[in-house]
Order: structure tokens, then C-alpha cells, then sequence
């Protein structure tokens, strides 16, 4: 009977945080960007002083990292235009989709990573203990850095860009530890066994990342929402005889939708509906859902939707 807007201050408190936060999460990704370029042109520098093909392969595979991270900042400052004839929900999803390419970015490095690892154990190298020991310090300070800067980052690529720094500087803190016993010790192994067990572990980290970002593209329930706990307090809403053609997904991970038909009681006067549907929509907003979509029905009509 009528599609339900929602333009209360709530939500524009709401929208301007949204802004805040989206404008912070650009921010961020552009200062990662600029510090993993500055440190693969030290790296590089390092690798070709040192003569080591490890640090040097290294280099370039932070070079590319810091392509992929301008990628991801250029989508999520993208994320940021409000809606347009294009896109009716605005340019959100850019961000996730800036999520899932450095997540299997992640992956294939951590691949290739656990490959070399188990060619260095099979066949160990000498490596220059001492060069390794002073990258690797200043590896951990500066993807440290990054690091606590991604920290408290909401969006998904965020947390993907986090995971990345948070790769390089268990790797860096793996090279430490195995320059530090390679000083004493002869073990070449060392050091690709530490590899791969950190390889390993991102690589988990990667799926669980691209998992979540590939159930928004796929519109899932988000996990933090009880599906069958919002209905139940729709329906203990005075005056909603049941609610059905239930539709809740997520735009970024972090703003979510929903649409639903609503079967009205007899006893309701048509003067009632607008409330009805304001407290449909503050339930939502308690459910973290920003936009809530309401069609009204009466037991005069008769939806072909009937079911949850």
C-alpha cells in the first residue's frame, strides 16, 4: 500500500557518522598506500646494497601490494558519492569489492609464500644474517605503524588492508627471530619453516575475509542480525497481524537494508498505518538497519509473496 522512507534525525546523525567514518577509512588506506611505497623503494635499495635476491623479490612484491592498496583507496573514496540514476543505494559496494581484490591479492601471496618456503626447506640457502636482522627492524616498525593506524577500521577493506600489514609484519617478525638464531646457529631452515606457518595462518585469515565480502556481494542476512529475532518483534508490533516477503541485506558490511510486506489487522484504522510503520522502522534501526522498505497489506488483498 505505500513504500516507507526513513528520514528521522536518528538517521542523519547516523548519515553524517557514516560520512565521518567513510571519509576516515579513505584516509587511512592513502596513508598505507604511501608508507608501503616509501618502504619497497628502502627495501629495493637494501636488497640491491645487500646483493640478496630474497629482499629484492621481496621488494617487488611490496611494490605491487602498494598498487593494490591505491586500487582499494581509489574504490573506497569512490564508495563515498551518494546515489545517482546508476546506482539507486549510492557507490558503497565499491568498497567491498576494493576488499576482495587485496583479500585474494592476500592469498596468492601467502600461496607463492608457503611454495618458496618449502623449496628453502627442501633446499636451504645461506642468507646474510645481519642484513636480514637490520631490514627486518625496521620491516616491524613500519608496517607496525600501518598497522595500529588500520586498527580500529570498520570497513571491510580496512580490515583487508589490516590483515595485509598485519602478514608482512608477523613475516618481518619471522626474518628477525631467524637473523637473530642465524647468528649463533647454522639452521637455514629456520627461517622458511617460520614462513610458512605465517603463510599458513594469513592464508586462513584471507578466506574468512573473502567469505564475508563474497556473502555481501551475494546480499546474505548479515551475521550480526537475528533474522527470525527482528521478525518476532515486528510481529509483537500492535496492530501487524504477521509480516512476510522479508528481504535483509547488507550494502558494505556495514549499512544495512531491508524491504518487507506487512498483513495488517481488520480492527486497524487506515489513520494507524503511519504509525505502524514508523515503529516497523525504529525496530529496524535497533536492528543496526538504516533503510527500511514497508508495503502494507490488508486481508482484502491477496499477496502471492505469503511466506517468510
Amino acid at each position: 500500500m505505500g513504500q516507507g522512507h526513513n528520514h528521522s534525525k536518528h538517521d542523519h546523525h547516523s548519515h553524517d557518522h557514516n560520512h565521518h567514518h567513510t571519509s576516515s577509512s579513505s584516509k587511512n588506506l592513502a596513508w598505507a598506500f604511501a608508507l608501503n611505497l616509501s618502504f619497497s623503494i628502502l627495501e629495493l635499495a637494501g636488497g640491491i646494497f645487500s646483493n640478496s635476491i630474497a629482499i629484492i623479490s621481496d621488494a617487488f612484491h611490496d611494490f605491487g601490494d602498494a598498487l593494490s592498496l591505491a586500487l582499494v583507496w581509489y574504490l573506497q573514496k569512490i564508495s563515498t558519492k551518494p546515489k545517482d540514476n546508476h546506482f539507486d543505494y549510492g557507490y558503497k559496494r565499491f568498497s567491498i569489492l576494493g576488499a576482495l581484490i587485496i583479500s585474494v591479492i592476500l592469498s596468492v601471496g601467502s600461496i607463492f609464500m608457503i611454495i618458496e618456503s618449502i623449496k628453502r626447506f627442501i633446499t636451504p640457502e645461506e642468507t646474510k644474517a645481519e642484513v636480514m636482522f637490520a631490514l627486518a627492524i625496521i620491516g616491524v616498525v613500519v608496517n607496525g605503524a600501518a598497522m595500529l593506524r588500520l586498527n580500529h577500521g570498520k570497513s571491510l577493506s580496512e580490515k583487508a588492508v589490516f590483515l595485509h600489514f598485519l602478514e608482512d609484519i608477523l613475516g618481518w617478525i619471522a626474518v628477525l627471530i631467524a637473523s637473530i638464531v642465524m647468528m649463533f646457529f647454522n639452521l637455514p631452515w629456520f627461517d622458511p619453516l617460520l614462513s610458512m606457518a605465517i603463510a599458513l595462518w594469513i592464508l586462513w585469515n584471507a578466506y574468512g575475509n573473502i567469505k564475508q565480502v563474497m556473502g555481501v556481494m551475494l546480499q546474505a542476512v548479515p551475521d550480526s542480525i537475528d533474522r527470525e529475532d527482528l521478525i518476532h518483534h515486528w510481529e509483537k508490533i500492535t496492530g501487524v497481524q504477521s509480516v512476510h516477503d522479508i528481504k535483509i541485506w547488507s550494502l558494505d558490511g556495514n549499512h544495512h537494508v531491508a524491504s518487507l510486506h506487512v498483513l495488517i489487522n481488520k480492527t486497524v484504522k487506515l489513520t494507524e498505518f503511519s504509525k505502524i510503520k514508523e515503529k516497523i522502522r525504529k525496530v529496524a534501526s535497533e536492528f543496526e538497519i538504516i533503510h527500511t522498505t514497508i508495503e502494507l497489506e490488508t486481508d482484502a488483498e491477496a499477496c502471492k509473496l505469503h511466506s517468510n
